[in-house]
């Protein structure tokens, strides 16, 4: 579907429960801090605001997207977080270093899902360009970062129903 004049970040579908009996982590990269820095915020915020306790969610920032999967591991570890979200922005440029980091940052936070059993919510922007990552960072398309802390709490709610 076409992100053209829609705000992303209007969650539809299932209702997101609430969020006030887990844990979270967030770990996001300094690396496009304007764009991260956002991302963070709006994730936090959406936590808080579906009935998260400030107190249950553990900030950590690694230097880049690419350092979003050991970082993650890391809380995972270290921590007794119900889900971590990984944030983090690789806008393309002359090189293929986009596509490296894109494809690993994905295998793995898709592999740390599975090894830890807990949900590791993709939440990193792949743009052409940065107007395009200021849209999806609180702009015309929303924040991915909000749509990442609805992924996270809707997925334990899923994992409570089989319960």
């Amino acid at each position: 579907m076409s992100s053209v004049n829609k705000n992303l970040s209007v969650s539809e579908g299932s209702q997101i429960p609430n969020a006030a009996a887990f844990k979270f982590g967030v770990v996001y990269s300094e690396w496009n801090h304007e764009i991260t820095n956002a991302l963070k915020e709006g994730a936090v915020n959406t936590l808080i605001a579906n009935g998260a306790k400030k107190e249950n969610i553990i900030i950590r920032q690694v230097p880049g997207s690419f350092e979003l999967t050991l970082g993650a591991q890391y809380m995972a570890e270290a921590t007794d977080v119900d889900a971590i979200i990984c944030l983090g922005c690789v806008i393309q440029g002359e090189t293929r270093h986009f596509d490296f980091i894109c494809d690993a940052v994905a295998k793995g936070i898709t592999d740390l899902n599975i090894e830890y059993n807990i949900p590791f919510i993709f939440g990193v922007l792949t743009p052409d360009t940065q107007q395009q990552a200021i849209d999806r960072a609180g702009g015309k398309h929303g924040n991915k970062g909000d749509e990442a802390a609805v992924t996270a709490i809707k997925m334990l709610g899923l994992r409570d129903s089989f319960k």
